[in-house]
């Protein structure tokens, strides 16, 4: 479609043929053309957030609810409802935690070693105390560095305690109708039980022995007289 301009009148009665006012604004105007380079960014980049969306659900709907520790539980303490908590894992052949359908056959069990707080429990981390204290007297000894063997002692070790009186007071020596000396007087105990180190690194270590001889370990244990040793495991 033609446009008509109005043309400028010169002085001398002449018209020139510059238009009149602005120039109009026509609808051929080019259109911006897409970047093929960009569409196909943005097609990866919308693919890529699909794919990650997928695996998130997917993820999400593989894990699996089990036990962990809600805090530091010392070796053979029995484990209370209050020390465990729910944690949210996923699938791993290669871990064997407790699930939580399990948390009751975990409860009153005893720690077989130190566990630290926030840790998956699994069944090597509890051990039955039953058979450790049944038809057995417990008595609980406080030892001090020294009078304890420098490796952790656990629930099931079999141990020697022995009198070591202070300073070599009281008949710490047993002598034999030979006149021999034949050694400080020692009964032998399975530890039950051991607690967390006071300030001065002392602990009470629980014991269970057989044939009345819990009278005497406490007697032992009462005047700071008992030292335990850990026997050699064949």
């Amino acid at each position: 479609m033609a446009t008509k301009f109005a043309k400028r009148e010169k002085s001398d009665g002449t018209t020139s043929g510059a238009p009149v006012g602005p120039l109009p604004v026509t609808q051929d105007a080019p259109r911006r053309r897409r970047r093929p380079v960009v569409m196909g960014a943005g097609l990866a980049l919308s693919a890529v957030g699909a794919l990650i969306a997928v695996w998130m659900v997917n993820d999400a709907g593989d894990r699996v609810s089990v036990i962990a520790t809600a805090k530091a539980i010392p070796a053979g303490a029995v484990i209370k409802p209050s020390d465990l908590v729910i944690a949210h894992v996923s699938r791993d052949a290669a871990l064997h935690p407790v699930p939580v359908s399990q948390k009751k056959s975990i409860i009153g069990k005893a720690a077989a070693a130190d566990i630290p707080a926030g840790i998956l429990v699994t069944t090597d981390s509890v051990r039955d105390t039953s058979s450790l204290t049944q038809g057995k007297d417990i008595t609980g000894i406080l030892a001090k560095p020294g009078q304890l063997p420098s490796r952790p002692l656990e629930p099931g070790d079999e141990v020697t305690v022995v009198y070591t009186p202070q300073g070599g007071n009281g008949n710490a020596q047993n002598q034999g109708a030979n006149g021999k000396n034949n050694g400080p007087d020692s009964q032998p105990a399975v530890v039950t039980r051991v607690g967390e180190a006071d300030a001065n690194g002392a602990r009470v270590v629980d014991v269970a022995t057989t044939g009345g001889t819990s009278a005497t370990l406490a007697a032992w244990a009462a005047s700071n007289s008992a030292s335990i040793v850990l026997k050699a495991k064949h």
